[in-house]
């Protein structure tokens, strides 16, 4: 596996688990606090996440929660410009990514920006020519398991095997992108999208198998339904439960936590790094 993740003047070593930071430019993202509506809310949310040394932020500007209402180009545009301007600018030292399945999306933001990961929850199936854009241009790429869109996807929900048919899925689609000459893949077992809630846990126990497919695993659960619809709470009060999955997640081998708290994941972190060393492991750094 690639243990060091490049992207444009970046590096970041795998050799510890990682923290992905997520920042929604949107009005309707399922979790309140994770959106900024200007660029002083940006920076303010960028802020904290420097502050307890976040390792990526992710700027989504198309909110892909279940039904969802659809966003035009020129407004997600429009709405990552004003991001990315900012953090750009404010916080150079941190690696970026963007979650967007539009290729155009992907060269515009490029050629304006530098050098980010393409977060796609759509594994390219949305807008193929995505994958080779990607590749073109050099960029990391995640590439999550999902079926239709905000409107269909949970009307999608029929598995023989949700284990192996995500987990098939992922080899596929490593595959086919590495094929087109994207040198760097990230996969996203993409919890929470067309899964019902058993579903999203069945899956969740089988971590373990995809973190040893020979590239870097991303888990996103943070504040998901798979939480707080099981619990009977909601996405405002289900930080304890995501931590507590979170170090589960990194128990079976998780490279990389997409979060919305990134101060209460880094602690959790340290600690999984704390016990490992005492452990006699030694396989994790602080």
């Amino acid at each position: 596996m690639n243990t060091t993740i490049t992207c444009g003047t970046h590096r970041l070593s795998l050799d510890k688990p990682r923290i992905m930071g997520i920042i929604n430019v949107t009005p309707d993202s399922f979790f309140s606090e994770s959106r900024c509506a200007t660029a002083t809310e940006v920076l303010q949310k960028a802020e904290q996440m420097a502050v307890y040394a976040t390792d990526i932020i992710d700027v989504g500007a198309y909110s892909t929660r279940p039904g969802a209402a659809e966003v035009s180009e020129d407004e997600e545009i429009r709405r990552l410009d004003m991001a990315l301007a900012a953090l750009t600018t404010h916080f150079p030292h941190i690696m970026l990514s963007v979650d967007t399945f539009r290729a155009g999306i992907v060269q515009r933001m490029a050629e304006r920006y530098g050098a980010f990961i393409v977060n796609d929850v759509t594994g390219g199936e949305t807008e193929p020519q995505l994958l080779s854009v990607t590749a073109r241009l050099n960029l990391p790429y995640i590439a999550m398991h999902s079926r239709g869109n905000s409107q269909t996807m949970q009307q999608l929900t029929g598995y023989n095997d949700v284990v192996q048919e995500v987990i098939g899925y992922l080899k596929n689609k490593t595959a086919e992108c590495r094929k087109l000459g994207i040198a760097q893949v990230i996969i996203d077992p993409g919890f929470g999208f067309a899964k019902t809630v058993a579903q999203n846990y069945e899956l969740f126990n089988h971590i373990k198998d995809m973190a040893t497919l020979d590239v870097p695993l991303l888990v996103g659960i943070s504040r998901k339904t798979m939480i707080w619809k099981a619990l009977g709470i909601t996405p405002d009060t289900a930080l304890t439960a995501t931590s507590a999955l979170h170090l589960q997640a990194l128990l079976q081998g998780a490279h990389i936590l997409r979060v919305h708290d990134v101060k209460e994941a880094r602690q959790m972190v340290r600690l999984f790094g704390i016990n490992a060393c005492y452990s006699g492991t030694d396989k994790v750094k602080v």
